[in-house]
């Protein structure tokens, strides 16, 4: 039993754009940074390195191979996590997520970023705190067993708790019930949630999430001719007080991924600023003489943003029109199957049984870094009050600060976890030592 304030539980949410970690209880998260990692292939590295140097004498070289054939055994990489080793531009560094379609996939990354959100960010001991930690609906037996082991075998925490995304988020604004709009980097998720429990036949996702729209964004820029200059490829230089020059630098051997990462970071800026929800669809001859916005990139050049401002957007309620924009070229396979928002949820909402339909019309909750977006809120709740049924009272909601929505999922699981009824909830070291990973089935539902 674990519970009472002496020791306090880890909440950690890893998404697929950022990792948000911090202790039960608090109103935010404490550590928030990216959840892709920095990769250094040590063999590309090491091979470099011989032939600089030659080998010099018979013997370096012998040497030299021995070391690089244990690495090769291993596999190493040199992995860079938190957005200010990101930030720093090196040679031959990939950019790499842990996460495929929400899930992880590369453990060795995802085992990484616990371990920076542990030692670096929160400088705790896992041993001395029980984790609970958020994952996605999608989420298989396979990946529960697999985070159990890492967390009780690795870190040797001594309870865990695996807890639904969706069920976080209705838990953040106070309801057991509610259907849950969760617009993340990676993917949009629809889950219904009744009375703590997501049902699981009615979950919708889509693809589109805020890095998909931020790719739509870079290409629109790119096809009327502004380029994004990433951060390390230049440096301002003060030539007289309040006046700069730009000096571009040239990297030769900066990886594509690494670039793209660079330009993202702006482009994602760009968007939470001026981009914002129109109030009906999106056409081009009604958008075409709308007022221009200026946005000063890093570089010192500004640039005039018109109607992407609006059309971005508009792909979560339209995804076709994803189409219509030059350079977004692997979009047109999936893009008959991919629903916009209104469409999954009432998708959603039919799936579920006729007698919660009428409540979870009436609390829909908006959660995640895209649905922070403004205007989002409104827009939704007309679409759907026009492709409902006339008895439904259609109620979005979303939390008025900006804050609150971005991290809904984090502010569950600190009330969760800080809950006296919840510790009896916990998975235990000893039971995991007695019954085995398969156990969190019956105990996180």
């Amino acid at each position: 039993m674990y519970g009472g304030d002496e020791v306090s539980a880890i909440v950690i949410d890893l998404g697929s754009h950022t990792c948000k970690a911090g202790y039960a209880g608090e109103d935010a998260p404490k550590a928030v940074f990216p959840s892709v990692v920095g990769a250094i292939d040590q063999m590309d590295v090491d091979e470099t390195a011989i032939t600089e140097k030659n080998s010099g004498s018979a013997v370096d070289s012998k040497n030299i191979v021995k070391t690089l054939d244990s690495d090769k055994a291993k596999g190493k990489r040199k992995l860079f996590v938190g957005s200010q080793s990101l930030g720093f531009r090196r040679d031959h560094m990939d950019v790499l997520s842990p996460l495929k379609d929400g899930v992880i996939a590369d453990w060795e990354i995802a085992d990484c970023i616990w371990d920076h959100a542990f030692r670096e960010c929160l400088l705790v001991d896992p041993k001395e705190h029980p984790m609970l930690l958020a994952e996605p609906s999608s989420n298989t037996q396979q990946q529960r067993e697999r985070t159990a082991e890492l967390m009780f075998e690795k870190y040797k925490v001594p309870a865990l708790f695996l807890a639904k995304n969706a069920v976080l988020t209705s838990f953040a604004s106070g309801r057991a019930t509610a259907l849950v709009v969760d617009s993340g980097g990676g993917s949009t998720t629809v889950a219904p949630v009744h009375d703590g429990y997501v049902l699981q036949k009615a979950v919708a996702s889509s693809p589109i999430g805020g890095e998909f729209l931020t790719d739509c964004l870079l290409k629109s820029l790119e096809s009327k001719g502004m380029m994004i200059k990433p951060r390390y490829a230049f440096k301002r230089k003060e030539t007289r007080p309040g006046e700069y020059q730009t000096v571009d630098l040239d990297f030769p051997n900066t990886t594509e991924s690494y670039r793209l990462y660079s330009q993202r970071v702006i482009a994602s800026d760009i968007k939470e600023c001026v981009c914002r929800a129109p109030d009906t669809p999106y056409d081009e001859s009604s958008y075409s003489n709308i007022p221009m916005t200026p946005y000063e990139l890093p570089d010192g050049q500004t640039i005039e943003i018109g109607a992407d401002r609006f059309k971005i957007p508009d792909v979560l309620f339209n995804p076709s029109l994803a189409q219509t924009i030059p350079g977004i070229e692997n979009f047109a396979e999936i893009a008959p199957s991919v629903r916009g928002l209104p469409q999954m949820v009432i998708e959603s909402i039919n799936k579920c049984d006729v007698d919660i339909r009428r409540e979870l019309f009436s609390s829909i909750l908006l959660a995640g870094g895209t649905a922070s977006m403004q205007q989002l809120k409104e827009r939704l709740e007309k679409d759907l009050l026009e492709e409902s049924p006339q008895a439904a009272r259609v109620k979005v909601l979303a939390s008025g600060n900006a804050t609150e929505r971005r991290f809904s999922v984090w502010i569950g699981g600190s009330i969760l976890a800080s809950l006296g009824s919840f510790q009896q909830m916990w998975f235990s070291k000893s039971e995991y030592e007695e019954h085995g990973a398969s156990y969190i089935q019956r105990k996180c539902p």
